[in-house]
């Protein structure tokens, strides 16, 4: 018996990263599972990995009519939603506010909070319908830089930051119904992209010379984490026997970086 057994839940951003991490953890405890992706080749890959138990599309986090098309979708592919993983996001590449160019900063804002920030709000009015009728639950992906400073630029700490007032507001909101949490991530080895108006939507976190050393070096518990090693923590949310009495909470998963510096050995 899986923690998902009979579950179904739908995933953003779920060909790649941490939310490929989830998919497969939801999948392996008994889940069946809708992703939309950007990519068309990731979704191909879950469909033919997992045949049966995966289907995918690709969309625009941005667009209403996107996520509306994926709870859709999940919904003829298993007649219901459980779990709405908000999960896309893209990252600023730690660039200072002063060093943004005059003509591109507006739009990068843009950009940076229509995905991390919209995207999660349009995600989560597309599914409420469908999570009512199961009392479901949603599960966002925050970051370290919910809460701390250095994991990346102004812009993306900011985006970040609304994401955590974003899912206090909604779990208040939709409680008792359905639960609303997050899990807050700290420094991880993924292909997380940047803005596509910066050049920066085909960059990889993961490409970044030395950045796992970096991170190593500056946490606490002294490695970069890989996406599965946060993937049970959505796992513990999502689970009504397990954490169904939590809401508007966001767990973190940051290898101790609240607690400071990685102390000197």
């Amino acid at each position: 018996m899986g923690w998902m057994d009979n579950k179904v839940a739908l995933v953003t951003g779920g060909a790649s990263g941490i939310g490929l991490a989830v998919v497969e953890r939801f999948v392996a405890e008994g889940a069946r599972v809708c992703v939309m992706d950007r990519s068309q080749s990731g979704i191909d890959a879950l469909e033919e990995k997992y045949a049966g138990k995966v289907v995918g599309l690709t969309g625009d986090v941005r667009s209403l009519q996107s996520n509306q098309d994926a709870v859709a979708k999940t919904i003829k592919a298993f007649g219901q939603l459980d779990t709405f993983i908000g999960n896309a996001g893209i990252w600023d590449y730690m660039v200072p506010l002063e060093a943004q160019e005059d003509d591109k900063v507006e739009a990068i804002c843009d950009e940076i909070f229509s995905v991390n920030v919209k995207g999660y709000i349009l995600g989560a009015k597309a599914a409420l319908p469908e999570l009512r009728k199961t009392k479901g639950n949603m599960v966002f992906t925050a970051s370290s830089s919910s809460f701390y400073t250095g994991g990346g630029g102004p812009i993306y700490v900011a985006s970040k930051h609304a994401v955590l007032g974003m899912i206090k507001q909604l779990a208040y909101e939709v409680a008792p119904d359905v639960r609303v949490n997050g899990v807050a991530p700290g420094g991880t080895m993924t292909n997380l992209g940047g803005s596509a108006v910066a050049g920066q939507s085909e960059s990889k976190l993961s490409e970044i010379p030395g950045v796992d050393q970096l991170t190593s070096d500056l946490t606490p518990l002294g490695f970069i984490s890989k996406p599965e090693d946060h993937a049970g923590i959505y796992l513990l949310l999502v689970s009504d026997k397990n954490g169904g009495y939590i809401t508007g909470s966001v767990i973190n998963s940051d290898g101790g970086i609240g607690i400071g510096k990685r102390p000197e050995q």
